[in-house]
């Protein structure tokens, strides 16, 4: 049975440095307050204990009920270290991360080389090498280098064996520790070096929450539509479908040209987008769209992604019909559509099915199609 892993979440700092006028764990990133997405980080994994200020406790409800355990920190960092690992004995976990509040970018990546770290040894914990030169300031002058071989930079979560964690903080009588690496060195603990991230930045002054904001504007953003329309046969030799005018015995009937390969299509991206429906930008009722084709609302909601970032990376559009047969025009819908949304080929899948002669579509009244939209944040 695999261990349990605990975390304890540090978030009992005041972190004023960071402006704003309240604690930065309790800062707005991107919508949501910065611990929020600390968390986030480590859902899922096992209890989380959060250590906050005294003053903090019930500030946001919400929050601490994404925990297990809510208990307020100490004077200094160790002693509220100490107080999440005291709270979490009766759990008795194999293992124990401890993150600051103010990393909320940490990737599963690094978290997860951590936990593997501590299968070989007492403690792991995440840095990277520093490339810059290091100069010693004297005066506001420059005093020196000083050279930067084997130096890393430190990052969090620090990971350990809980018993040999929680046993060295009881012992620890040091000055103010910076991190629990130090308080796992005090007590002789190895600490093994797993490899860190750019983007786990802690933040500290001001413009780190711009920093920050901007690496979380470059997560990738997946958005996914689905549309579905239905239109009836009437009088007329032919057919317009995904763009292709197909010959038969009947039209199909519709305030435009009645495409609905197309309008179901159009309707995924406008869903993707969460941008409503083609009735909502091109309404029935207005006299402007009466026979318009539908290449018009297929190729705005396509310029509306564009402008919103996103690329449409894939639309997959079935038809669902006893007649016209479709697989000879395929080819040719295809390339219409990716023609209409700027597009290539290879990312935009046209094909039918029948309905076994049964409902509307087997008795020949009229065709239905669905469609399903990617987008992704270009």
């Amino acid at each position: 049975m695999p261990e349990t892993v605990a975390t304890v979440i540090v978030a009992a700092g005041r972190g004023l440095r960071a402006g704003g006028g309240v604690p930065k764990q309790w800062r707005d990133l991107a919508g949501r307050p910065v611990l929020a997405r600390t968390l986030d980080a480590f859902a899922g994994l096992g209890p989380v204990c959060i250590v906050l200020h005294p003053d903090d406790i019930g500030r946001a409800p919400e929050i601490e009920a994404r925990a297990e355990i809510v208990v307020p920190g100490g004077t200094d960092r160790a002693a509220s270290v100490r107080a999440g690992l005291e709270a979490l004995v009766a759990d008795s976990p194999g293992k124990v991360l401890i993150h600051d509040a103010a990393r909320p970018l940490v990737t599963p990546e690094t978290i997860e080389a951590v936990i593997a770290a501590l299968d070989h040894g007492p403690a792991a914990a995440p840095g990277l090498a520093i490339t810059d030169a290091l100069w010693r300031v004297e005066g506001g002058h420059v005093g020196g280098t000083v050279p930067r071989e084997g130096l890393v930079r430190a990052q969090t979560p620090q990971g350990f064996r809980f018993d040999s964690i929680l046993a060295a903080h009881r012992r620890y009588e040091g000055p103010s520790a910076a991190d629990d690496v130090a308080v796992a060195q005090a007590a002789g603990l190895d600490v093994t070096l797993v490899p860190g991230h750019e983007d786990n930045m802690k933040i500290t002054g001001p413009g780190d929450f711009a920093r920050a904001a901007k690496i979380l504007g470059t997560a990738m953003d997946v958005r996914t539509g689905n549309g579905f329309d239905v239109h009836a046969f009437g009088p007329g030799d032919h057919v317009w479908l995904c763009g292709v005018q197909v010959e038969h015995d009947r039209g199909l009937v519709g305030h435009s040209d009645a495409d609905v390969g197309m309008h179901a299509l159009t309707d995924a991206i406008y869903g993707a987008l969460a941008h409503g429906d083609i009735g909502q930008h091109f309404p029935p009722s207005d006299p402007e769209w009466k026979g318009a084709r539908s290449e018009v609302f297929l190729a705005h909601a396509a310029d509306l992604a564009r402008v919103e970032g996103f690329a449409v990376t894939h639309c997959d559009v079935t038809l669902i019909c006893e007649r016209p047969k479709i697989g000879p025009h395929a080819q040719a819908m295809r390339e219409e559509l990716s023609r209409i949304m700027q597009i290539e080929p290879a990312r935009v899948s046209v094909k039918a099915t029948t309905s076994e002669r049964l409902g509307f579509a087997g008795r020949e009244e009229g065709i239905a199609a669905i469609a399903t939209a990617t987008l992704v944040k270009s």
